[in-house]
């Protein structure tokens, strides 16, 4: 397998006003609205917060799946992933670490559609593990919050 080089980042910046839950996520070129439901106070105009990160890990999923397909040239036509964002008992979660409180819980279920081999399957069930998106979410994640110099701050 070569190594796929990855383009420098892009920054993304998500805006909204302190009025409402919808926020503006600019992505290079890309604008994607994020909102809460109405049930939850929002205004229901795009997906939450959690259906934003599971869907990263969906696509992620899906893309690696196939581009492991494509160099094996085997017969996967198409990928379909269902996911699914819950918060648990730790107490009900025998494989995790954390034993007292809440934990998060993602279920993904993979649809693999083509004429593939029971052990090719099982072979990218195993890939799809490995999604870049997959690794970062269950490993240990540093976020280092800064404070921006704002433009009211500065006229103080």
């Amino acid at each position: 397998m070569s190594t796929v080089h990855a383009p420098a980042p892009v920054e993304v910046t998500v805006e909204g006003p302190a009025t409402s839950f919808k926020n503006q996520i600019h992505i290079g070129r890309h604008l994607i609205t994020a909102d809460e439901p109405v049930a939850d106070g929002g205004g229901g105009e795009g997906p939450n917060p959690y259906e934003l990160l599971i869907s990263a890990l969906g696509a992620c999923t899906s893309m690696t799946v196939s581009l492991y397909a494509r160099r094996k040239q085997w017969p996967l036509e198409s990928v379909r992933v269902h996911l699914r964002h819950s918060k648990i008992n730790a107490s009900d979660c025998a494989e995790c670490r954390t034993k007292e409180g809440l934990v998060d819980r993602i279920e993904r279920t993979i649809e693999l559609v083509g004429p593939l081999t029971d052990e090719q399957r099982t072979r990218l069930i195993d890939i799809a593990n490995k999604c870049p998106v997959h690794r970062t979410l269950s490993s240990e994640i540093n976020i280092q919050t800064h404070l921006a110099a704002s433009a009211a701050a500065a006229v103080i």
